[in-house]
Order: structure tokens, then sequence, then C-alpha cells
């Protein structure tokens, strides 16, 4: 009550802090008539005079009036677009690094050029990034105009670009690109050889386009790389056997989760199965020895009893191919991870691919909590506002519109089931249709548009349905989506991004039907008649009552609902949205309340009947807050698990960089010796124990494994007060005398060139292994909670265990590959180091296996072959005569050198 008194006297909190912004928007006002007096070369002179300012000693901050005045000005010279105050307010929301919710239509593209020219003064560079390829392209192109007015470069990355053309829009002062193609980049440089060869230059600022579906629709599902493992096709098709064998007592079955797990029964029931089929060692399916059959097991189980041919997937040309659940389309060349494909490869009898095993990994929470400075920008986010501040310490402002929203939100409407529902929808649109009002359709699922569709042929509504199929194409479908009469059906926010203006987006009819006549009196006369008759259709479409949205169900999150609603209203315009509902709806079915359910049904509601009350949209709310508090713990427990390997990631990349710069690695490699001879040493003579308990035949046969020498270490043990510490010491000494008379065979180049190249082929190995461990105990830490312990903590436990493990092999691995190798500088040259292939790049749900990639085009489908690169052995830079054997050659100095050591040849023969 005094909260809701206190709001009404004083405003809320976002209320308030939306007019402390406004003092600074009042400053930028006032420079406006000094921009507009400028003329061109004034204006654009402007960015070195802010540069300078910033080199001596000034702050962004103390720029920021003049340098969104500046903007402004721009934009209105180049795109013939002003900037409104509530964007200026927007604009310092995003410097300041917090998240912009503004509706939609308030014009959020060109409000993040006011912060990204601000911020890329600096010039240590601005990422803009958006859901779609499409996006980032069109957003790019639109904006470049005023950053390059103002002399900014402006770059875009999207798939199928080579690694050249990346680094060159990284190096851009503003770069536009997609989520996973920044994630999937930042992997791939923390697996290459050479920093020039790396695409990313250091962290800066970030501004997240549609910020709640990258960083909370997508933050469950960690973008992954990886390669194929051996083949076992064999123990796919055994289990998919015996699993086949299952009863519907010996499992339950989770819809909410979509997840499936063993009964008492059914454990007893598999243990039974697999013995007799050779798969079960011992007499316990939980024992760790048979921790890869459970897996199997879960993963048919799975694949067998919650996976449908034709809607999960389909089989075409003897494989299994995903079908994308939101938009209907074939997702070619992506495959579920963690065995889950191979499980259903089993289940259709098709070809087994082998497995791919992770080869690095991250999640979008990591990822993007790297920038030192994140601001997001959306038309839905405040209820998500308490995970925005949680996970990425991002504040939610509220960004009031340009004018007030005229909108018309009406209750919703309920029906007994999904016949009555959609038969009431179709005569709804066809009355909408009538009177020349547009209707934009919202469903989850293709399968609802399709079945809504041939309700409207049953109507004879012309009308047109989109499934996010081709973002382009659909873009200019759902741009004029506001004409007169026009019915639309999008799946799953086909088109996201592009505003729907009511009679119609001129630009787009522009480009789409004079776009190819040549410039001339008859192209100005066509433009012309266009823009006449989009004013004279709007004029139509608000006597109408603008657009109408209509919602087929309620999404489980209340964000996607207020997106579609929020495209209606734009810019103060007339509108109308209603949410059509019925007792079939996955959201009622799954998550609402059983009372929900009675009550309803004891109403009896006839055939065709509807009621709408606000307990009922109260109890819709509640159950989805349900499922997103649900979401946000299945996010929070992905967080957690990968927090463990990102401070472990952080780590080996760091000492990646470290020893890519180093100019040499000498101290490091003798470090790796000293403790690996300390461990051998400690394993044969533990600390406390008697001379007579000592390994001594142990420790020499490790001693030439590792470090090959052959050493009389049995005739030490004869010496009197002999002691561990001189094992370490002789060894020590002989294991440096022998990596000294190695490196005496060669230059110091070549020699600090193969020790770079032992120690990074190591690390990514181990690196690699460790993974893959970390994999497996994710899978059966979960198990632990049956002793009464919690699983996260366990993890964290034996992940570190582990990490100490993989440090340790490491050490040891390089020790042994430097001690073991030989030199034969006389031998054919070996291949050069090649670069890094196309690997598969997924984006894989953990939880339901689904494919989270906003778009198709997301990664690369190469696959990376299963074995290290070669050691590279550099050839001494001169011939027996003491010259250079390609001087005079007509070489570029960044092309490989032609002696096959695999570094460019300005680094090798052509040293200055």
């Amino acid at each position: 009550m005094f909260s809701g008194l206190a709001k009404s006297l004083f405003g809320s909190s976002n209320d308030r802090y939306v007019k402390s912004i406004r003092k600074i928007v009042e400053k930028i006002n006032a420079l406006e008539p000094d921009m507009e007096a400028m003329d061109d070369a004034a204006l654009q002179a402007q960015t070195v005079k802010f540069r300078e300012r910033l080199a001596g000693g000034e702050t962004l901050d103390d720029l920021l009036p003049e340098a969104f005045a500046t903007v402004r000005e721009a934009a209105r010279r180049t795109l013939g677009m002003r900037h409104f105050d509530v964007q200026m307010i927007g604009g310092v929301v995003l410097h300041r690094g917090e998240i912009a919710e503004m509706a939609t239509g308030e014009g959020k593209t060109l409000m993040a050029t006011l912060p990204c020219y601000l911020n890329a003064l600096e010039g240590k560079g601005v990422h803009v990034v958006t859901v779609n390829d499409y996006l980032a392209r069109r957003d790019a192109e639109w904006m470049s105009e005023v950053y390059g007015f103002l002399g900014l470069t402006t770059g875009i990355i999207v798939p199928n670009l080579d690694e050249t053309q990346r680094r060159a829009a990284y190096n851009c002062d503003i770069t536009y690109a997609t989520n996973n193609e920044l994630g999937f980049d930042y992997l791939r440089d923390n697996m290459k050889f050479d920093r020039a060869q790396m695409v990313h230059r250091p962290f800066n600022f970030g501004i997240v386009d549609e910020v709640d579906s990258i960083l909370i629709d997508e933050a469950r599902t960690p973008l992954i790389i990886s390669g194929p493992t051996d083949d076992k096709s064999d123990m796919y098709v055994r289990v998919n056997e015996v699993v086949l064998k299952l009863g519907d007592e010996d499992f339950e079955k989770d819809e909410k989760s979509k997840s499936i797990s063993l009964t008492e029964e059914g454990t007893e029931h598999v243990e039974q199965l697999l013995a007799e089929a050779g798969l079960l060692q011992g007499d316990n399916l939980y024992d760790i020895e048979n921790t890869q059959v459970v897996h199997h097991v879960n993963q048919a189980l799975k694949a067998i009893q919650m996976f449908r041919r034709d809607t999960d997937y389909i089989v075409k040309d003897d494989k299994v191919v995903i079908i994308d659940e939101f938009t209907g389309r074939m997702m070619d060349g992506r495959r579920w991870s963690d065995g889950l494909h191979q499980a259903v490869e089993a289940k259709e009898g098709v070809k087994i691919e082998p497995e791919n095993q992770t080869l690095a990994s991250i999640t979008f929470q990591n990822y993007f909590r790297m920038y030192p400075k994140l601001s997001g920008m959306t038309g839905t986010a405040a209820t998500e506002a308490a995970e925005f501040f949680d996970i990425y310490k991002m504040n939610v402002v509220t960004i009031p519109t340009n004018r007030p929203i005229a909108r018309i939100d009406e209750e919703d409407e309920f029906y007994k089931n999904i016949t009555d529902k959609f038969g009431a929808i179709a005569r709804t649109i066809r009355e909408a249709n009538e009177r020349g009002q547009p209707v934009l359709v919202g469903t989850v699922s293709i399968e609802k548009s399709e079945l809504l569709s041939s309700f409207l042929e049953k109507e004879g509504v012309k009308h047109s349905v989109l499934n996010a199929r081709f973002h382009e194409s659909e873009a200019h479908i759902v741009a004029q989506a506001g004409r007169l009469g026009a019915v639309t059906i999008a799946t799953n926010m086909a088109g996201r991004g592009t505003d729907i203006k009511l009679g119609g987006n001129e630009e787009f009819r522009i480009e789409d039907e004079v776009g190819d006549m040549p410039e001339g009196p008859e192209r100005e006369a066509a433009t012309a008649r266009i823009r006449e008759e989009v004013a004279a259709e709007r004029e139509a479409v608000k006597a109408a009552g603008g657009l109408f949205v209509l919602a087929t169900e309620r999404h489980e999150s209340r964000r996607i609902d207020n997106q579609l609603r929020g495209r209606s209203g734009r810019q103060g315009d007339p509108g109308l949205s209603k949410f059509y509902l019925c007792l079939d709806d996955d959201l009622l079915r799954i998550f609402g309340p059983e009372t929900l359910f009675s009550k309803m049904m004891n109403k009896s509601l006839d055939d065709g009947e509807a009621i709408g009350s606000k307990w009922l949209s109260k109890a819709i709310e509640t159950a989805q807050k349900k499922v997103e508090a649900r979401n946000y713990d299945i996010r929070k427990q992905v967080v957690e698990y990968d927090n463990v390997m990102n401070d472990q990631r952080k780590v080996i990349y760091e000492q990646r960089g470290e020893i890519i710069d180093s100019e040499t690695v000498d101290e490091v490699m003798h470090a790796m010796r000293v403790e690996t001879v300390n461990a051998l040493v400690a394993d044969a003579c533990p600390p406390g124990s008697y001379p007579e308990q000592w390994n001594i035949a142990g420790l020499k046969e490790r001693v030439a494994e590792v470090l090959d020498l052959e050493l009389p270490i049995d005739e030490w043990m004869q010496e009197d007060a002999i002691e561990p510490e001189l094992f370490e010491s002789r060894i020590q000494q002989a294991a440096d005398a022998l990596a000294a008379e190695k490196e005496q065979q060669v230059d110091p180049e070549t020699w600090r060139s193969i020790q770079k190249s032992v120690l990074l082929q190591t690390l990514d190995h181990q690196w690699k292994e460790h993974l893959a461990t970390l994999d497996a105990l994710r899978q059966v830490v979960f198990l632990r909670a049956y002793a009464q312990k919690q699983p996260i903590n366990e993890y964290k436990q034996e992940a570190f265990t582990l990490f100490e493990r993989m440090l340790t092999n490491i050490r040891e691995d390089v020790t042994r590959t430097v001690a073991r190798m030989e030199l034969r500088l006389a031998d054919p040259e070996p291949m050069p180091l090649p670069d890094l292939p196309d690997f598969l790049t997924t984006h894989i749900d953990p939880f339901t296996g689904e494919d989270n990639s906003a778009d198709i085009d997301a990664g690369t489908r190469g696959v990376i072959a299963n074995t290290l690169p070669p050691m590279q052995v550099p050839r001494s830079k001169t011939n027996a005569e003491g010259e250079n054997p390609y001087a005079g050659m007509d070489i570029s100095r960044n092309a490989p050198c032609p002696c096959g050591s695999g570094r460019k040849y300005k680094h090798c023969h052509g040293a200055l």
C-alpha cells in the first residue's frame, strides 16, 4: 500500500533514473543549433578533435553530449533520420553498460549508433551483436553511412568468411556480428599456433541487440567445437536392442524437461538384459566400470521414447536429419551431441556416424562476461531483470515511448479444445479481413501454423505463412504485414527485427518494385507513386483499427508474448492484441495447475463456447512464472558447471597466449623437467618411507621411459646416507645435460620453435582429453545426490583434481617428447604447420538435445582431423657456404618460407 502511494507521488526508481538522464539530453539538445550550422567538413572533423581530447586526458563521459549531438546531425544528413529524445536516453543507458528496454518500432538500431560512435573513438573496437546474419548485414550496411560520414570503419562478421576477411572486420572501429560467430571465432583463436593467425583483438565494448534472445533464450546452450572420436557403432546397436525390450513400467517420462529415467524395476530389468548381452561388468549397473554403458542406455531410451520420426527428425538419404521444432526446417549438417544422434541412428537402422568429441566449448554467459563493458537492447527485458543482474550485473532500464501507446490489449479468450479455438480464430480473422484491418497471427510451431492455414482456406481468407526459414525474404513479407487486409501467420516471430508499418513499408516496396529500374524520371515517378499509395493506405488502415496481433496460444515465457504484442501500436499507432487459448495448449497441459483443469471441465463448456476472466489470466501467468523459474534454474545450473570449466579454460588459454608471445620458453621447459623428475622420485620414494620400501627398479624404468636416460640408480643405492633429494639432483643434472646436447644440434631460433611447437600441441591434446573427461563426469555426477551429496560440489572437487592431473600429464608429456625426439635435419622436409581446418560447430542444448542455433549458418560444417598437427623442425638459415639459399628469390615476406618450417618467410630465412 505504502510503496504504491510512494510510487504515485515520486515515481518508480526507473522513472527517477530516466528523469536524471533527461538533464544530459537537455545539454545535447542545446548543442543542436551549433551542429546544424557546421558544414560537412567541420562536422566530420569532430572525430579527430574528440580523439585528440581523449589523448589529452578527457573521458568518454566528458565527450558524451557533444559526441551524441554530432551523431544526431550526421544521421539527419546521411539517413534523413533524427534521433528522438528517448533514443538519446537509451543511448546514455547503453553507454553506461545497462539494458535499454524500448518498445518495438522505437528505433533501437539507430539508437545504437550513439554509444557505438562514442566508444569507438578510443580505437579499441565496438561489437554490435545480432541474432542472425541477415540483421547483422542489414544493420551494418544501413548504419555504416553514419559511421563512414564521421570517419569510422564498419565491419561485418557472418558465416563463410575466410580468416583474412574476419581479421579485417574485427579490426574495424565498429563490428556487427552474430553471437554464434563471435563465440566460435574466440574458441578457434585459442586453438591456433600463431598470434598472426588469430582474428579477435582484446575485448572492449559490446552491445547485444535482442539481448533477451541471446543472453536468456540461448544461454543454456553452450557453443561447442568438436571432432570425431573412435567408432562405437556396435555399442549403439547392441544397447538399442536391449532398450527395445523394456516395457512402459520400466521407465518414467517427464514432458516438462523432455527427459526419461529408469524405475527401480527398470534398472533391474536393464541389468539382466545387459548381462545377457555381455555388456555389463560385474552385477551393478551403476558401478564405475559401467559409466559408459549407463550413458548409452540413457541416450537410447531417450531416442526411442522421446524423439519422434517426422516430428523431431526425418530419415533422408540414409541419414537422420534434425527438424527445428519452431521453424520446421531441416537442419542439414547439424547433429545432436553427447551420443544422442548416434542413438537415433541406431534406432532407425541407418549408418551410424562417429561420435564427436568436444575440443573447445563456452557458454554465452562466460563469453559475454569477458567484455569489460557490455550493454543490451530489446523490447522485452523487464520480466527477466533479476537474471540479467544476477548473471551479467546489468540493470534493466525501461525507456518511455516517443508517443503514448494507443494499442488496446483485450482479455484472453478460452475455448474447450483446439478445434473450437481455431474455428473462432479463423472467423475473427475473416471479419477483420473484411473491414480491411491487417492481422498478424503468432503461432508457437510450424504444425500449428499449417493447421490454422487450413482453417483460413476454408474461410476463404488469403494469407501468408512464415516460419523463419529465410530471414531476408521473410523480413520483406513481414514489413508489409501492416497493409490493408493483409493476413500474416508468423512462427516464432519470423522476420524479427523488421518494423511493421501501417500501410506497408515504403522503403521495402521501393526496393522490391523499382530496385532494378535505372535512375531517371521513370524511376522517380514510380517512387513518388509508391509513397503516395503508402500514405493513403496508412490512413485507411488506421481507420480500420490498426494492426491486429492475434496469438493462437500463450508462450511458456511472458517475454515472448510481450514481443508479439509489441508489434502492434508502433509509434503511437492504433492497434489491437488478443490471445486465444484452450485446454490442449502445451503450456496448460504440461504446466497448468490441476485445479485449473478440474474447474474448467466442471464448467462443462459447450462446443464452440468461449469464456474469459481475470482469474483465468492470473492462473496462466502463474504457469508462465513456473516455467520461467524452471528455465532460469536450468540456465543457472549450466553456468554453475561452466564456471568450473571457465576458471580452468582461462588458465589454459592464458598459458597458450604466453607461450605464443614468448621469445623463449627455456624457463618453462626447465621448470617442467624439474617438476617431472621430482614427481618420478616421489612416486618411487614416498616421503616418510624407508629405503628398503623404495621402488628403485620402477624408478629406473620410468626414468628410461620419460627422460630417455639409462642411469645407475641401483648403484647409487649402495652409497651411504642416500636420500631422495640426491636422486632428484643427479637425475635432473642428466636430464638438463641431454636437453643442452639436443639444443646444440640446431640454431637457437630453431630450438625455440621446436619447444613452442611441443608445448602447444601437448597442451591442446591434454586439454581436449580433459574436456572429454569432464563431459563424462558431468553425465554421472548427479548420481551422488543419492548419497546426500551436492552434485555441483562433487563436480567442483573432482574437476579440480582432474585439472591437477592434467597439468602433471602435460609436464610429463612435454618432458618425454623433448627427451626422446631425434633431430634429423637431412631428412625430407616436413609438412608446414597447417592452418586450422573448419570444425564441426554446434550450439546444442545439453538438457534436451535440441539445436538452439538462432541461424542455420551459425557455424561452419567441416570436421577437424582427430590428430595433432605434425611437429615442426625449422631448417638452418644458411647452406654449407654460409649463405641464405633463398636470397634473391621473389618471395613475399608474408608467404610461407620455402624451407618448409611452417613459419612466414619474414620470420624464417627472410628475417632481417
